[in-house]
């Protein structure tokens, strides 16, 4: 959750592309689904070991999916419907970044899926807090915006380093670390929920 505390400090930097937004009628949904395809890009430019054109689109997705929100509190409609289409756009992003990723050879698919599983669960404990009475819990190492930071500085170590570390490229060993670290922090959160819905039962 690092990068993410520093989204209010970082507005500044798309704060003039949101009011030119709210000029010409875009709306935050337009942003939301303009992320998801851009995700389509990455994970196909990946698929075809494009790693230039992916980390581009990548950027595409971070900005968007910054933009969108930003968009909805200067119009002030942020909605439910809103949150939700947000949710499930992220999601399908991360699955089609990351399977791009190690379908395209940068990792292994043993990798890639500990990658994906963790990374989904992480999400899925987050927002599933909420469905129990807890409330969305988001604890944890790594955010969205700071996986799509790595990502983006692992694919540029491996346009300048193709041969990556022990033979591994750095997006392949980012994986790794998403798996790792995925799969620690979902357990974390586990942990917190199961104690908070333990207090509201008592």
């Amino acid at each position: 959750m690092t990068l993410d505390m520093f989204r209010p400090h970082l507005a500044w930097i798309y704060r003039p592309f949101v009011g030119i937004a709210v000029r010409i009628g875009l709306t935050p949904d337009s942003f939301t689904i303009a992320a998801f395809f851009v995700a389509i890009f990455a994970g196909v430019a990946f698929y075809y070991g494009d790693v230039l054109l992916g980390t581009f689109f990548i950027m595409c997705n971070a900005a968007f999916d910054s933009i969108d929100g930003a968009v909805a509190r200067a119009l002030n409609i942020q909605s439910r419907k809103g949150d939700f289409l947000d949710h499930v756009v992220d999601r399908y992003a991360d699955i089609l970044i990351i399977t791009g990723i190690f379908a395209g050879g940068f990792a292994s698919w043993q990798i890639g899926v500990f990658a994906l599983t963790g990374v989904l669960m992480v999400s899925y404990l987050g927002t599933q807090a909420q469905a129990v009475g807890v409330g969305r819990y988001y604890g944890g190492i790594l955010g969205r915006a700071d996986r799509l930071f790595l990502l983006i500085i692992a694919g540029i170590l491996t346009i300048l380093i193709p041969a990556g570390v022990y033979g591994l490229p750095y997006l392949g060993w980012l994986l790794l670390i998403f798996g790792i670290i995925g799969h620690f922090t979902a357990i974390q959160r586990f942990i917190f929920v199961w104690k908070e819905i333990d207090k509201k039962q008592d």
